[in-house]
């Protein structure tokens, strides 16, 4: 264990002043044995020595001792002796990354196989597996830039949205930087956190570069320019697959814009670098990423320091090993019988005495959560919040349902909203959404999924009405009219967000095009 003696402090110094007291109780203890200071007053002193017989004490560790080390140890423990910085190991994990996408037409040049924007949607999902357990944000751009989802830490229901992206989801042509940046700005407000955007594109719209770095004043976000292409260009192809043409009818060839890129990274203080066929781009983002949410954390909050004291516990453990001598007793008895009691207690089916005696039946669940004993978690779990949680991951909606509207929380409610989806209760989802951003405006997963749910019964209604009507043939029984035996199919209800949202009546890539033709008309207007 390195000490750096420059660094070396306590948190909290006060404690320091139990070692004067500590360290002058064996002087205060043999000063009360002294006889002779005590008879001074009434024997001549010269008669003292004479007087009195002072056995040896070939004891030389005595109780007081004890405690005198035990203040001194638990003083410097209590003072919290510190040396370093305390930096949580999950740091880099927690660093927010915006992914924003070029969505414009030349993205689908045939330079990189299969084509730029499909190199970097895999490239997308080797990155967003690595960050698991990090939040993650995807805006889609082009002549205007909108949001996809908002920050989150599932993986795959980012991955899912990713995968649908595509180069007609945006009508508006162009690559509106300035916008991607507004769209970031707002997210991280929201995060309360430093973060960094990403931004993967094959060009730069040069017109527009003017006072983007005022934008990014007084903003605690990074700039990344991850560049798709090769110089040459390649064929630009449509959604089928067939060469796009230009005026004159010959195969559209998309370039990449180097020079452009160029001015776009000095224009707002970003690296610049490119898409590798190896994981080096992908070490490159997490690096720069981490760096600048340490750098920017450090400066927005107060140093923290590790406390160490908890190392002298161990001496203080040594100390009470010593307290255990002859001529100094210690009941063992209440101690002993208690154990025999807990022993002995016949112990219920569903839990252990021992263990019940000393956890709480929320502890007993909090630990079966976070060790993925989802069922068993909602079984021990009293808290009807944490019992919702477990019982949504185990997949008992039923349980979940009723637990979470015993609240009156935005939280509650949007699993609630969650719940309904699943279920294909799309007014009552987008009644519980609505709630939930009532008590709190400022819940993005709330806003994405009331988004999800309106599309998806505008959706599921228009196939009811399109539906045709069609009556069978014949219809023929294996037994007589009456005689026949019914029997309930039960349906295996999806147990990940990743099974759920394969079942959906509504595709990601419709969804998202009906969302962003609605945002850029609304954004036209007045």
């Amino acid at each position: 264990m390195d000490i750096n003696l420059s660094d070396f402090h306590f948190l909290r110094p006060l404690w320091l002043l139990l070692l004067p007291f500590a360290a002058s109780l064996p002087l205060l203890w043999r000063r009360s044995r002294d006889l002779q200071r005590r008879l001074r007053g009434n024997i001549a002193e010269h008669l003292l020595p004479h007087l009195l017989i002072t056995p040896q004490d070939r004891q030389w560790l005595r109780p007081v001792h004890l405690v005198c080390a035990l203040l001194i140890v638990g003083a410097l423990a209590a003072a919290g002796p510190t040396w370093e910085q305390d930096r949580p190991d999950f740091l880099e994990n927690r660093a927010p990354l915006i992914i924003a996408i070029d969505l414009s037409p030349s993205m689908d040049a045939t330079d990189v196989q299969p084509s730029r924007l499909e190199a970097a949607k895999h490239k997308l999902h080797d990155l967003i597996q690595r960050r698991a357990g990090a939040r993650n944000a995807l805006i889609a751009y082009a002549g205007s830039a909108h949001l996809v989802l908002p920050a989150t830490d599932d993986p795959a229901l980012l991955d899912t949205f990713i995968q649908a992206l595509s180069t007609d989801l945006i009508g508006k042509p162009g690559k509106n930087v300035g916008a991607v940046i507004d769209q970031a700005k707002r997210l991280l407000a929201a995060e309360k956190s430093p973060g960094t955007l990403l931004l993967i594109t094959d060009g730069a719209d040069t017109s527009g570069l003017a006072g983007l770095d005022k934008q990014l004043d007084d903003s605690a976000l990074q700039v990344l320019i991850l560049a798709v292409g090769s110089e040459d260009g390649g064929i630009i192809r449509d959604a089928s697959g067939q060469p796009r043409t230009d005026s004159n009818g010959r195969p559209a060839l998309g370039s990449f814009d180097q020079a452009a890129l160029k001015q776009l990274a000095s224009a707002v203080d970003a690296p610049l670098g490119s898409l590798t066929l190896n994981n080096d781009d992908l070490d490159w983002v997490d690096l720069h990423a981490q760096q600048h949410f340490q750098s920017a954390s450090d400066e927005q909050r107060e140093l923290h320091w590790k406390d160490a004291g908890y190392w002298l516990c161990w001496p203080l453990l040594l100390i009470a090993f010593f307290s255990v001598r002859k001529g100094w007793s210690l009941n063992w008895m209440p101690g002993l019988l208690l154990a025999l009691s807990l022993g002995l207690q016949p112990a219920p089916a569903h839990a252990n005495g021992l263990t019940d005696a000393f956890f709480t039946p929320d502890q007993q669940g909090r630990w079966a959560f976070e060790h993925e004993h989802f069922p068993q978690a909602a079984a021990h779990f009293s808290d009807p919040y944490w019992k919702g949680i477990a019982a949504y991951n185990a997949a008992d909606f039923d349980l979940a349902l009723a637990s979470f509207a015993r609240l009156q929380t935005p939280q509650a409610y949007f699993y609630l909203g969650n719940i309904y989806v699943r279920r294909f209760k799309f007014d009552q989802a987008i009644a519980a959404y609505t709630q939930a951003l009532k008590l709190q405006p400022q819940f993005p997963e709330a806003t994405a999924n009331l988004a999800l749910a309106i599309a998806l019964q505008k959706d599921t209604e228009s196939a009811e009405q399109n539906a045709p009507e069609t009556k069978p043939d014949d219809i023929k029984m294996d037994k007589a009219p009456g005689k026949g035996q019914s029997k309930a199919l039960q349906i295996e209800q999806a147990a990940s967000d990743e099974q759920w949202l394969q079942n959906l009546s509504t595709s990601p890539a419709k969804f998202l095009k009906q969302k962003f033709s609605l945002q850029d008309q609304a954004g036209a207007k007045p």
